[in-house]
């Protein structure tokens, strides 16, 4: 664990614009100060407008996060990486000693094709397995 008593988890994937944004919002949201959370990808892509809608349908505003590059800075902080997606599990960065590792092999949903429903609902479902991802992950670090 690092310096600080209170756990930090960083979700990390390609390019920090939807799966990561959406786990950092429900890890804010429902973990609350009892943890430090971040979110980064291995590029930085920007927020995709149809992940912060999909959150925004469940009260969950994270329009005011940002979309950022991973740092060996912010590796250096953390307890735990979560990595949401294949290219970022294969192109994780070498962690420091101790720092715990999950992968969750999420679907992009920015992939999704079809009609506007089709995406929409390819959101929302992607956004329903982070949340209970996220509240399974939070509820174990809690024990």
């Amino acid at each position: 664990m690092t310096s600080s008593n209170t756990p930090s988890i960083l979700f990390l994937c390609t390019g920090n614009a939807c799966r990561s944004q959406m786990a950092e919002g429900f890890a804010r949201h429902l973990g609350g100060d009892a943890f430090r959370i971040q979110s980064a990808g291995i590029e930085a892509h920007g927020k995709n407008p149809r992940a912060i809608l999909a959150m925004a349908e469940l009260g969950i505003d994270i329009s005011g996060q940002e979309s950022t590059r991973v740092t060996d800075a912010m590796l250096a902080e953390v307890d735990l990486v979560v990595t949401v997606c294949g290219h970022a599990d294969e192109h994780c960065p070498l962690l420091p000693p101790g720092t715990r590792r999950l992968h969750w092999p999420l679907t992009d949903p920015a992939k999704a094709t079809g009609t506007e429903e089709d995406i929409t609902l390819a959101f929302r479902q992607i956004r329903d397995e982070i949340q209970a991802r996220v509240s399974a992950l939070l509820a174990d670090l809690k024990r």
